[in-house]
Protein backbone atom coordinates (compact mmCIF):
# COMPACT_ATOMS: atom_id res chain seq x y z
CA UNK A 1 0.00 0.00 0.00
CA UNK A 2 3.57 2.43 0.62
CA UNK A 3 4.09 4.42 -2.82
CA UNK A 4 6.63 4.14 -4.89
CA UNK A 5 9.23 2.40 -2.55
CA UNK A 6 6.53 -0.74 -2.77
CA UNK A 7 8.54 -1.52 -6.19
CA UNK A 8 11.57 -2.16 -4.62
CA UNK A 9 10.00 -4.41 -1.16
CA UNK A 10 10.95 -7.93 -2.71
CA UNK A 11 14.18 -7.17 -2.11
CA UNK A 12 13.90 -5.58 1.49
CA UNK A 13 12.08 -8.86 1.81
CA UNK A 14 13.88 -10.99 0.75
CA UNK A 15 17.12 -9.52 2.74
CA UNK A 16 15.22 -9.78 6.17
CA UNK A 17 14.53 -12.93 5.49
CA UNK A 18 18.05 -14.12 4.51
CA UNK A 19 19.09 -11.81 7.64
CA UNK A 20 16.62 -13.66 9.75
CA UNK A 21 17.62 -17.21 9.18
CA UNK A 22 21.41 -16.50 8.98
CA UNK A 23 21.09 -15.74 12.61
CA UNK A 24 19.45 -18.48 13.81
CA UNK A 25 21.67 -21.18 11.87
CA UNK A 26 18.92 -21.42 8.81
CA UNK A 27 19.31 -24.08 6.20
CA UNK A 28 17.94 -22.49 2.69
CA UNK A 29 15.99 -25.80 2.56
CA UNK A 30 12.47 -25.73 4.41
CA UNK A 31 13.28 -26.95 8.00
CA UNK A 32 10.45 -28.18 10.66
CA UNK A 33 11.08 -27.07 14.40
CA UNK A 34 10.95 -29.24 16.90
CA UNK A 35 7.85 -29.68 19.30
CA UNK A 36 8.41 -26.98 22.26
CA UNK A 37 10.28 -24.28 19.92
CA UNK A 38 7.65 -21.94 18.94
CA UNK A 39 7.30 -18.76 20.31
CA UNK A 40 4.20 -18.78 23.20
CA UNK A 41 0.99 -18.71 21.60
CA UNK A 42 2.33 -18.80 18.02
CA UNK A 43 1.25 -21.64 16.00
CA UNK A 44 3.68 -24.81 15.83
CA UNK A 45 4.11 -25.56 11.96
CA UNK A 46 1.83 -28.79 12.13
CA UNK A 47 -1.00 -27.01 13.18
CA UNK A 48 -0.73 -24.07 10.65
CA UNK A 49 -0.16 -26.59 8.05
CA UNK A 50 -2.84 -28.73 8.83
CA UNK A 51 -5.26 -25.48 8.74
CA UNK A 52 -4.17 -24.71 5.59
CA UNK A 53 -4.63 -27.58 3.87
CA UNK A 54 -7.96 -27.31 4.69
CA UNK A 55 -8.49 -24.14 3.17
CA UNK A 56 -9.54 -23.09 -0.44
CA UNK A 57 -6.98 -21.27 -2.39
CA UNK A 58 -7.50 -17.97 -1.37
CA UNK A 59 -7.95 -15.49 -3.66
CA UNK A 60 -8.97 -11.92 -2.91
CA UNK A 61 -8.83 -8.45 -2.93
CA UNK A 62 -8.47 -5.58 -0.19
CA UNK A 63 -11.43 -3.83 -0.33
CA UNK A 64 -12.69 -0.08 0.41
CA UNK A 65 -16.27 0.94 -0.91
CA UNK A 66 -15.93 2.76 -3.55
CA UNK A 67 -18.15 5.41 -1.46
CA UNK A 68 -15.45 5.90 0.89
CA UNK A 69 -12.20 8.21 1.30
CA UNK A 70 -10.49 6.13 4.04
CA UNK A 71 -11.59 3.26 6.37
CA UNK A 72 -12.78 6.37 9.12
CA UNK A 73 -15.40 7.21 6.23
CA UNK A 74 -15.83 3.32 5.62
CA UNK A 75 -16.88 2.60 9.03
CA UNK A 76 -18.33 5.90 10.77
CA UNK A 77 -22.57 5.09 11.36
CA UNK A 78 -22.99 8.50 9.32
CA UNK A 79 -21.38 7.23 6.50
CA UNK A 80 -21.55 3.00 6.74
CA UNK A 81 -23.22 2.18 3.39
CA UNK A 82 -24.47 -1.61 3.43
CA UNK A 83 -26.08 -1.20 0.22
CA UNK A 84 -23.23 -0.56 -1.47
CA UNK A 85 -21.30 -3.05 0.13
CA UNK A 86 -23.84 -5.94 -0.64
CA UNK A 87 -23.99 -4.36 -4.36
CA UNK A 88 -19.83 -4.31 -4.53
CA UNK A 89 -19.30 -8.02 -2.91
CA UNK A 90 -22.06 -9.39 -5.00
CA UNK A 91 -19.95 -8.18 -8.16
CA UNK A 92 -17.13 -9.81 -6.62
CA UNK A 93 -18.83 -13.19 -5.79
CA UNK A 94 -19.66 -13.31 -9.54
CA UNK A 95 -15.80 -13.43 -10.57
CA UNK A 96 -15.06 -16.05 -8.12
CA UNK A 97 -13.52 -13.95 -5.36
CA UNK A 98 -13.90 -16.21 -2.05
CA UNK A 99 -11.70 -13.59 0.41
CA UNK A 100 -10.97 -10.06 1.11
CA UNK A 101 -9.00 -7.75 3.05
CA UNK A 102 -10.26 -4.88 5.12
CA UNK A 103 -8.69 -2.13 7.10
CA UNK A 104 -10.36 -1.29 10.32
CA UNK A 105 -10.43 1.91 12.00
CA UNK A 106 -8.97 2.22 15.44
CA UNK A 107 -10.57 5.92 16.55
CA UNK A 108 -14.07 4.78 15.49
CA UNK A 109 -14.11 1.54 17.37
CA UNK A 110 -12.82 4.19 20.61
CA UNK A 111 -15.66 6.53 20.32
CA UNK A 112 -18.52 3.94 19.72
CA UNK A 113 -17.09 0.48 20.12
CA UNK A 114 -20.64 -1.15 20.43
CA UNK A 115 -21.77 0.75 17.32
CA UNK A 116 -18.54 -0.25 15.79
CA UNK A 117 -19.01 -4.05 16.45
CA UNK A 118 -22.48 -4.24 14.98
CA UNK A 119 -21.22 -2.30 11.79
CA UNK A 120 -18.47 -4.84 11.34
CA UNK A 121 -20.69 -7.80 12.06
CA UNK A 122 -22.93 -6.52 9.28
CA UNK A 123 -19.96 -6.83 7.43
CA UNK A 124 -19.48 -9.69 7.78
CA UNK A 125 -23.19 -10.94 7.13
CA UNK A 126 -22.80 -9.33 4.20
CA UNK A 127 -19.43 -10.86 3.38
CA UNK A 128 -20.45 -14.10 3.92
CA UNK A 129 -24.00 -14.07 2.00
CA UNK A 130 -21.75 -13.43 -1.22
CA UNK A 131 -19.29 -16.73 -0.08
CA UNK A 132 -16.80 -14.02 0.74
CA UNK A 133 -14.19 -14.82 3.69
CA UNK A 134 -12.57 -11.50 5.72
CA UNK A 135 -9.06 -10.98 6.58
CA UNK A 136 -9.79 -7.70 8.74
CA UNK A 137 -6.69 -5.35 9.53
CA UNK A 138 -6.14 -3.71 12.87
CA UNK A 139 -3.65 -1.41 12.88
CA UNK A 140 -1.88 0.57 9.62
CA UNK A 141 1.38 3.13 9.38
CA UNK A 142 0.01 4.24 6.01
CA UNK A 143 -0.75 8.15 5.53
CA UNK A 144 -0.98 9.43 2.48
CA UNK A 145 -2.83 12.64 3.56
CA UNK A 146 0.65 14.06 4.20
CA UNK A 147 1.08 12.09 7.06
CA UNK A 148 -1.85 13.22 8.85
CA UNK A 149 -3.93 11.09 12.13
CA UNK A 150 -7.11 10.05 11.89
CA UNK A 151 -10.03 12.30 12.83
CA UNK A 152 -13.50 12.02 13.88
CA UNK A 153 -16.59 13.85 11.80
CA UNK A 154 -16.89 14.33 8.31
CA UNK A 155 -13.80 13.72 6.10
CA UNK A 156 -12.60 16.12 3.49
CA UNK A 157 -13.46 14.97 -0.17
CA UNK A 158 -10.57 13.47 -2.12
CA UNK A 159 -8.00 15.69 -4.36
CA UNK A 160 -9.18 15.13 -7.76
CA UNK A 161 -6.40 13.22 -9.60
CA UNK A 162 -4.49 12.10 -6.95
CA UNK A 163 -3.96 8.70 -5.59
CA UNK A 164 -5.88 7.58 -2.16
CA UNK A 165 -5.28 11.65 -0.86
CA UNK A 166 -7.00 11.34 1.71
CA UNK A 167 -5.85 7.42 3.38
CA UNK A 168 -5.13 8.13 7.20
CA UNK A 169 -3.32 5.66 9.84
CA UNK A 170 -4.86 3.12 12.92
CA UNK A 171 -4.28 4.24 15.52
CA UNK A 172 -1.75 7.29 14.12
CA UNK A 173 1.53 8.12 14.87
CA UNK A 174 0.72 9.79 18.41
CA UNK A 175 -0.81 6.87 19.55
CA UNK A 176 1.49 4.31 18.50
CA UNK A 177 4.28 6.46 20.37
CA UNK A 178 2.10 7.13 23.94
CA UNK A 179 2.25 4.37 26.01
CA UNK A 180 -0.62 5.82 28.29
CA UNK A 181 -2.85 4.81 25.20
CA UNK A 182 -2.16 1.38 25.20
CA UNK A 183 -4.71 0.08 27.44
CA UNK A 184 -7.30 1.33 24.87
CA UNK A 185 -5.03 -0.16 22.09
CA UNK A 186 -5.13 -3.60 23.99
CA UNK A 187 -8.58 -3.22 24.41
CA UNK A 188 -9.43 -3.17 20.54
CA UNK A 189 -7.56 -5.76 19.99
CA UNK A 190 -9.01 -8.03 21.95
CA UNK A 191 -12.16 -6.76 21.84
CA UNK A 192 -12.21 -7.61 17.38
CA UNK A 193 -10.01 -10.31 17.66
CA UNK A 194 -11.65 -12.46 21.14
CA UNK A 195 -15.08 -11.20 19.86
CA UNK A 196 -14.74 -13.31 16.67
CA UNK A 197 -12.34 -15.83 17.58
CA UNK A 198 -14.20 -18.87 16.76
CA UNK A 199 -16.22 -17.01 13.77
CA UNK A 200 -15.70 -18.63 10.63
CA UNK A 201 -16.45 -15.96 8.59
CA UNK A 202 -13.18 -14.67 9.41
CA UNK A 203 -10.00 -16.81 7.71
CA UNK A 204 -6.89 -14.85 8.83
CA UNK A 205 -5.99 -11.90 11.53
CA UNK A 206 -4.12 -9.19 10.49
CA UNK A 207 -2.93 -7.41 12.82
CA UNK A 208 -0.66 -4.28 11.37
CA UNK A 209 -0.37 -2.97 7.78
CA UNK A 210 3.13 -1.89 6.84
CA UNK A 211 4.47 -1.57 10.01
CA UNK A 212 7.37 1.04 9.77
CA UNK A 213 6.86 4.34 11.87
CA UNK A 214 10.11 5.43 13.28
CA UNK A 215 11.24 8.59 15.16
CA UNK A 216 13.39 11.07 14.16
CA UNK A 217 16.27 9.70 15.44
CA UNK A 218 15.49 6.53 13.73
CA UNK A 219 14.31 4.18 16.56
CA UNK A 220 11.57 1.93 15.01
CA UNK A 221 8.58 3.28 16.91
CA UNK A 222 6.33 0.68 15.45
CA UNK A 223 8.16 -2.57 16.50
CA UNK A 224 7.02 -2.72 20.28
CA UNK A 225 3.29 -2.31 19.73
CA UNK A 226 3.53 -4.98 16.76
CA UNK A 227 4.97 -7.03 19.17
CA UNK A 228 2.45 -6.16 21.81
CA UNK A 229 -0.59 -6.51 19.36
CA UNK A 230 0.60 -10.12 18.69
CA UNK A 231 0.76 -10.87 22.73
CA UNK A 232 -2.58 -8.83 22.83
CA UNK A 233 -4.50 -11.30 20.48
CA UNK A 234 -2.42 -14.30 21.11
CA UNK A 235 -4.28 -14.13 24.52
CA UNK A 236 -7.96 -14.31 22.89
CA UNK A 237 -6.99 -17.44 21.72
CA UNK A 238 -8.21 -17.07 18.15
CA UNK A 239 -9.33 -20.29 15.67
CA UNK A 240 -7.84 -17.83 12.97
CA UNK A 241 -3.76 -17.61 12.02
CA UNK A 242 -1.98 -14.32 12.92
CA UNK A 243 -0.40 -12.28 10.30
CA UNK A 244 1.44 -9.22 9.83
CA UNK A 245 3.42 -8.48 6.20
CA UNK A 246 7.51 -8.40 6.20
CA UNK A 247 7.76 -4.76 6.39
CA UNK A 248 9.40 -2.04 7.91
CA UNK A 249 13.32 -1.20 8.71
CA UNK A 250 15.45 -4.35 9.63
CA UNK A 251 15.15 -4.50 12.98
CA UNK A 252 11.27 -4.97 12.35
CA UNK A 253 11.70 -6.88 9.02
CA UNK A 254 13.74 -9.65 10.60
CA UNK A 255 11.50 -9.87 13.64
CA UNK A 256 7.97 -9.66 11.57
CA UNK A 257 8.22 -13.62 10.47
CA UNK A 258 9.42 -14.77 14.05
CA UNK A 259 5.82 -13.83 15.31
CA UNK A 260 3.02 -15.09 12.54
CA UNK A 261 1.63 -17.95 11.95
CA UNK A 262 1.73 -17.21 8.49
CA UNK A 263 3.84 -15.51 6.21
CA UNK A 264 2.36 -12.44 4.35
CA UNK A 265 3.74 -9.92 2.06
CA UNK A 266 3.63 -7.12 -0.20
CA UNK A 267 4.81 -7.07 -3.77
CA UNK A 268 3.77 -4.98 -6.47
CA UNK A 269 6.34 -5.89 -8.53
CA UNK A 270 6.97 -7.91 -12.12
CA UNK A 271 5.99 -11.68 -11.32
CA UNK A 272 10.36 -12.47 -11.35
CA UNK A 273 10.36 -10.35 -8.07
CA UNK A 274 6.90 -12.01 -6.94
CA UNK A 275 8.90 -15.72 -6.88
CA UNK A 276 12.00 -14.01 -5.32
CA UNK A 277 9.93 -13.06 -2.40
CA UNK A 278 7.82 -16.84 -2.73
CA UNK A 279 11.30 -18.57 -2.93
CA UNK A 280 12.32 -16.83 0.22
CA UNK A 281 9.82 -17.00 2.39
CA UNK A 282 9.57 -20.59 1.71
CA UNK A 283 12.15 -21.17 4.00
CA UNK A 284 9.97 -20.11 7.08
CA UNK A 285 8.64 -23.09 6.35
CA UNK A 286 4.69 -21.86 6.72
CA UNK A 287 1.90 -20.89 4.15
CA UNK A 288 2.83 -17.85 2.66
CA UNK A 289 -0.05 -15.25 0.97
CA UNK A 290 0.11 -12.36 -0.49
CA UNK A 291 -1.90 -9.94 1.01
CA UNK A 292 -1.15 -6.78 -1.37
CA UNK A 293 -0.10 -6.97 -5.09
CA UNK A 294 -1.27 -5.93 -8.40
CA UNK A 295 -0.54 -2.51 -9.67
CA UNK A 296 -0.53 -2.67 -13.74
CA UNK A 297 1.88 0.29 -14.37
CA UNK A 298 4.83 -1.34 -12.51
CA UNK A 299 4.21 -5.06 -14.15
CA UNK A 300 2.21 -6.75 -11.56
CA UNK A 301 -0.71 -8.10 -13.77
CA UNK A 302 -3.74 -10.83 -13.52
CA UNK A 303 -2.35 -12.42 -16.71
CA UNK A 304 0.96 -12.70 -15.30
CA UNK A 305 0.56 -13.62 -11.72
CA UNK A 306 -3.23 -14.69 -11.20
CA UNK A 307 -1.65 -18.41 -12.38
CA UNK A 308 1.07 -18.71 -10.50
CA UNK A 309 -0.30 -17.78 -7.32
CA UNK A 310 -3.14 -20.58 -8.19
CA UNK A 311 -0.40 -23.16 -9.55
CA UNK A 312 1.35 -22.70 -6.16
CA UNK A 313 -1.86 -22.04 -3.62
CA UNK A 314 -0.32 -19.09 -2.71
CA UNK A 315 -2.97 -16.86 -1.10
CA UNK A 316 -3.52 -13.16 -3.14
CA UNK A 317 -5.53 -10.39 -2.34
CA UNK A 318 -4.76 -7.36 -5.38
CA UNK A 319 -5.36 -3.37 -4.37
CA UNK A 320 -8.91 -2.47 -4.85
CA UNK A 321 -12.60 -3.77 -6.32
CA UNK A 322 -14.07 -0.68 -7.73
CA UNK A 323 -12.37 2.57 -8.43
CA UNK A 324 -14.35 5.24 -6.04
CA UNK A 325 -13.46 8.22 -3.87
CA UNK A 326 -9.87 6.23 -3.25
CA UNK A 327 -8.95 6.85 -6.70
CA UNK A 328 -6.45 4.20 -7.05
CA UNK A 329 -6.71 3.96 -9.94
CA UNK A 330 -4.18 6.64 -10.36
CA UNK A 331 -0.40 5.98 -9.93
CA UNK A 332 1.68 6.83 -6.77
CA UNK A 333 2.39 10.21 -6.38
CA UNK A 334 0.08 11.72 -9.30
CA UNK A 335 -0.28 15.23 -9.26
CA UNK A 336 -3.37 17.13 -8.62
CA UNK A 337 -5.50 17.60 -11.66
CA UNK A 338 -3.97 14.49 -13.45
CA UNK A 339 -6.54 13.53 -16.14
CA UNK A 340 -7.64 9.73 -15.82
CA UNK A 341 -4.94 7.34 -16.79
CA UNK A 342 -5.17 5.10 -19.91
CA UNK A 343 -3.73 2.22 -17.67
CA UNK A 344 -5.59 1.74 -14.43
CA UNK A 345 -3.03 1.32 -11.41
CA UNK A 346 -4.98 -0.57 -8.98
CA UNK A 347 -9.15 -1.07 -9.28
CA UNK A 348 -10.97 -3.72 -11.30
CA UNK A 349 -14.14 -2.23 -11.54
CA UNK A 350 -15.51 1.20 -12.88
CA UNK A 351 -18.72 2.39 -10.01
CA UNK A 352 -20.89 0.63 -12.08
CA UNK A 353 -19.35 -2.79 -11.80
CA UNK A 354 -18.37 -3.03 -15.67
CA UNK A 355 -14.72 -4.38 -15.85
CA UNK A 356 -12.06 -1.53 -16.54
CA UNK A 357 -10.54 -4.40 -18.97
CA UNK A 358 -12.87 -7.48 -19.45
CA UNK A 359 -9.89 -9.75 -20.51
CA UNK A 360 -8.85 -9.35 -16.61
CA UNK A 361 -11.86 -10.52 -15.79
CA UNK A 362 -11.87 -13.70 -18.15
CA UNK A 363 -8.64 -14.89 -16.40
CA UNK A 364 -9.90 -14.08 -12.76
CA UNK A 365 -12.98 -16.44 -14.03
CA UNK A 366 -10.63 -18.71 -15.37
CA UNK A 367 -8.43 -19.18 -11.89
CA UNK A 368 -11.03 -19.57 -9.55
CA UNK A 369 -13.55 -21.49 -11.62
CA UNK A 370 -15.84 -18.98 -11.35
CA UNK A 371 -18.36 -19.35 -14.75
CA UNK A 372 -17.81 -16.97 -18.05
CA UNK A 373 -19.68 -13.87 -18.57
CA UNK A 374 -22.01 -15.46 -20.97
CA UNK A 375 -22.78 -18.24 -18.88
CA UNK A 376 -23.28 -16.07 -15.70
CA UNK A 377 -25.92 -13.87 -17.90
CA UNK A 378 -28.08 -16.70 -19.29
CA UNK A 379 -27.88 -18.62 -15.62
CA UNK A 380 -26.63 -21.40 -16.81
Amino acid sequence: MGMGVMTMVGTAVYAALVLMLAAAGGDPQPRVQSPGSEPPGRWPEKKVWDWYKREPWLCGFNYVPSVAVNDTEMWQAETFDAATIDRELGWAQKIGCNSCRVFLQYIVWKSDPEGFRKRFDRFLEIADKHGIRVMPVLFDDCAFDSGRDPYLGKQDDPIAGVHNSRWVPSPGAKLVADRSAWPDLERYVKDLVGSHRKDHRIVVCDLYNEPSLCSARGECLALPLVEAAFRWARETKPSQPLTTCIFGPPKLAERIPELCDIISLHNYSNLDSVKSDIDASKRCARPIIVSEWMSRDTGSWFASHLPYFKEQKIGCFNWGLVAGRTQTYYPWGSPAGSPEPKVWHHDVLRKDGTPYDPGEIAIIRKCTGAPSEARDRNGS
